[in-house]
């Protein structure tokens, strides 16, 4: 029976981890035990960050919409509106708040 080598399929799998560490403080990014641990957590900070990037952003599209409807009194008038179109007119285009207004008032 012919012996098996497997050192291909390990350094493989070492190289993929290291090269993903690249950039990692100290034995981090050089020692794979190391490195393995902590791509693992940085992988689950990424998961999580994911969701709090878009808890952030919807907190940030509700404080614009929020300004913007102070500032025209335009109270319960952005109720049905996607909140992400609502928070870019009112950054970008406030002046179209007013013919806002006007169409949802009639």
């Amino acid at each position: 029976m012919s012996r098996v080598k497997r050192g291909v399929t390990t350094h493989a799998r070492h190289k993929k981890v290291l090269k993903l560490s690249k950039g990692f403080i100290g034995r981090s990014s050089t020692c794979y035990r190391s490195a393995l641990e902590r791509l693992e957590k940085s992988m689950q900070f990424a998961y999580r960050d994911r969701r709090n990037k878009r808890r952030d952003l919807r907190q940030l599209w509700i404080v614009r919409i929020n300004a913007a409807v102070r500032a025209y009194d335009m109270l319960n008038l952005f109720m049905d509106w996607e909140k992400q179109k609502s928070a870019w007119i009112a950054k970008f285009y406030p002046k179209w708040l007013s013919m806002i207004k006007q169409l949802l008032q009639r």
